[in-house]
């Protein structure tokens, strides 16, 4: 992927090395809606739980900072998702633009262990997400480490890919998509609730997809084999591959992000169209 050259976003929020205290507890609130966030966007719940049970560094203390030495390699990523992340900005802008609406930019949090956010608590554990409620992206960048070497899933398209997603999330809250769906869920059964997980997850595919598509046109940036890294990571953590990874068998009803076939159907279905329209995953008659 061509990166290097490209605008640096100033919406970068680099909390990594601070200190996070626990203020949540088993039972409270804060875990109420980190856990209700975490199901909105297909995270495991007990993932959740479990870290909001556990000590964290700082714990009962406020959130303190601390210098953070970076190797080499993390400055690099650093680098490079405030290159995605102001690409999107871009590309995001413009077709809001078109649609006569105003884009509103989301802020990137780099944080290393732990984070709180407007949704709650979180680790590492739990992988980049999307907080509706303060419209931030979050992610330790050791996730690209798990998603090479644990997921198989290595290059820097694939990298850019998680971003995008992320972004995607963004797109549906600004959109109202996410309100709806949300609302939806909380009166359906557990397997509908799922379902709409499902179509939820897949339209942010579709919409990275139509990211790729506009920025590739607008400045070229991928190269040999960067599409082949993106469908790849969409393949390696489709549900039915992560069920059959933790040793479990496949239960299509409890998916909450697309199997692997949907998650590439969808982002290539945005990368060959760079339409929002073709991303109703709502209105489709195939997942």
């Amino acid at each position: 992927m061509r990166w290097e050259d490209g605008r640096r976003s100033e919406n970068v929020e680099d909390r990594r090395g601070a200190h996070v205290g626990r203020r949540i507890v088993g039972g409270g609130i804060g875990t109420l809606l980190l856990v209700l966030v975490a199901m909105y966007f297909g995270v495991d719940p007990s993932i959740i739980m479990n870290q909001t049970q556990a000590p964290v560094p700082g714990a009962g203390t406020p959130a303190q900072s601390e210098p953070y030495s970076a190797s080499p390699e993390e400055r690099r990523l650093a680098e490079f998702v405030s290159v995605v992340l102001a690409d999107t900005e871009d590309i995001w802008d413009a077709l809001f633009r078109e649609m006569g609406q105003t884009y509103q930019e989301p802020t990137l949090v780099l944080f290393s262990g732990a984070v709180e956010s407007a949704c709650g608590m979180a680790s590492a554990a739990v992988g980049p997400f999307y907080c509706p409620m303060d419209q931030k992206v979050y992610i330790d960048l050791s996730f690209y480490s798990d998603l090479k070497n644990r997921f198989g899933a290595p290059g820097d398209f694939a990298q850019a890919y998680v971003i995008a997603h992320e972004v995607g999330h963004h797109v549906q809250n600004l959109l109202g998509i996410a309100e709806k769906v949300n609302s939806l869920r909380s009166r359906t059964s557990e397997s509908e609730s799922n379902r709409l997980s499902v179509m939820m997850e897949l339209q942010a595919d579709c919409l990275a997809g139509v990211w790729a598509h506009h920025a590739d046109r607008a400045r070229q940036i991928l190269e040999t084999g960067d599409i082949e890294e993106a469908l790849n990571a969409a393949s390696m953590i489709g549900d039915d591959r992560m069920q059959r990874r933790s040793g479990g068998y496949v239960s299509p009803d409890s998916f909450t992000h697309g199997s692997s076939t949907q998650r590439v159907r969808w982002f290539r279905r945005g990368l060959e169209s760079g339409s929002l329209n073709q991303c109703n995953t709502f209105q489709s008659d195939r997942l």
